[in-house]
């Protein structure tokens, strides 16, 4: 009888996930604390982290929420505005627990409409963050009613970030969860401290799996997912070893009843089989040993953290996605929900 497949690597790290908070926390933290041993924290409450303070006593609640058995860190962010202060900049830098700050334009995503009206307001800001070395992690996309919303992130390129970099070329950037070809085209071959995530979701799927069958709400994200080329360049950019690329999941939390629902939601769950989704996409493209570099290496380095020590095994096990899982006093629908995975993670 053949043994199954195992794969050990250096414990990964989710350098993109929303974690949201309150009662939800006590089910959607263990799910990311299962996988990764860091996580880069999104800042997009209601009202948003946008002080120190805030972030410390968010953190405080993430930590309540992580089970006594297991091992995480939250690494936090703060949400760029019009009005933060280089002050809370140098702040930041110096509490040891913010490792990002977090650009939403306004109104491009969920929980977005305080983010930045014009980049151009935020420059002495940004210019502390270049002094300081920390991070400007970017959901790149204009929000425009007239750019078509297949073309905002290559708009936002040309836009806002190489006009940005230009002029604070030694300013470290995430460009996050990308999906064109036009960005990962762009962070190869960028100048200066230029990175990016990639989420699982993105790289498995395009546009048509939000519309097969009817709309399929569960697939619905953004930035939303592109057509097939742009999928291919992606799955190309995550498995070539370029340590610019590396994985953030983006997975978000929503109840059921809002995203399947007149004007649903944008977020793909993900956190609860995370690690498995990503094994599928890189053992399809025959690059499982991209994946540790991917998931374990290049995010730590370029962060500027120690790599884990510890490990986690992934193992050719089936096993099924709950058709739903609970959320606070409600449920949530993962993405893939019914459908057979042949990788089983443990951390």
């Amino acid at each position: 009888m053949t043994r199954p497949i195992t794969l050990t690597l250096t414990r990964p790290d989710d350098w993109h996930v929303h974690l949201r908070d309150g009662i939800v926390l006590q089910d959607v933290v263990p799910h990311t604390a299962a996988q990764f041993a860091r996580a880069i924290v999104m800042p997009n409450l209601k009202p948003p982290v946008v002080t120190i303070a805030m972030a410390a006593a968010y953190r405080e609640r993430i930590i309540a929420a992580i089970p006594a058995t297991m091992r995480f860190e939250p690494l936090m962010t703060l949400y760029l505005t019009d009005n933060t202060s280089p002050d809370e900049i140098r702040r930041a830098v110096d509490s040891g627990f913010v490792h990002g700050v977090k650009l939403y334009p306004a109104g491009a995503t969920t929980n977005s409409d305080a983010g930045v009206t014009d980049i151009q307001r935020c420059m002495r800001t940004l210019e502390a963050m270049q002094d300081t070395g920390l991070p400007l992690l970017i959901h790149g996309e204009v929000t425009e009613h007239s750019v078509d919303i297949f073309d905002r992130e290559a708009v936002f390129i040309d836009r806002i970030l190489q006009p940005l970099r230009k002029s604070l070329p030694a300013l470290r950037v995430v460009f996050e969860h990308i999906t064109t070809k036009d960005a990962a085209d762009y962070v190869r071959d960028a100048e200066g401290d230029m990175a990016a995530t990639i989420t699982a979701h993105h790289l498995m799927y395009n546009r048509n799996a939000i519309f097969q069958g009817g709309i399929r709400p569960h697939y619905y994200c953004l930035p939303v997912l592109k057509r097939e080329p742009h999928r291919q360049a992606l799955v190309a950019a995550a498995i070539s070893g370029n340590p610019r690329f590396f994985l953030g999941t983006d997975s978000a939390p929503h109840p059921k009843g809002l995203k399947e629902h007149a004007c649903g939601c944008a977020g793909c769950y993900t956190a609860l089989h995370a690690m498995e989704l990503y094994a599928e996409v890189f053992e399809q493209a025959a690059a499982l040993d991209k994946l540790e570099g991917f998931a374990s290496f290049f995010g730590a380095d370029f962060y500027r953290l120690p790599r884990n020590t510890t490990q986690g095994t992934l193992q050719q096990h089936e096993w099924v996605i709950p058709s739903e899982l609970t959320l606070g006093d409600t449920a949530l629908v993962p993405l893939d929900a019914g459908r057979i995975l042949r990788w089983k993670f443990s951390g």
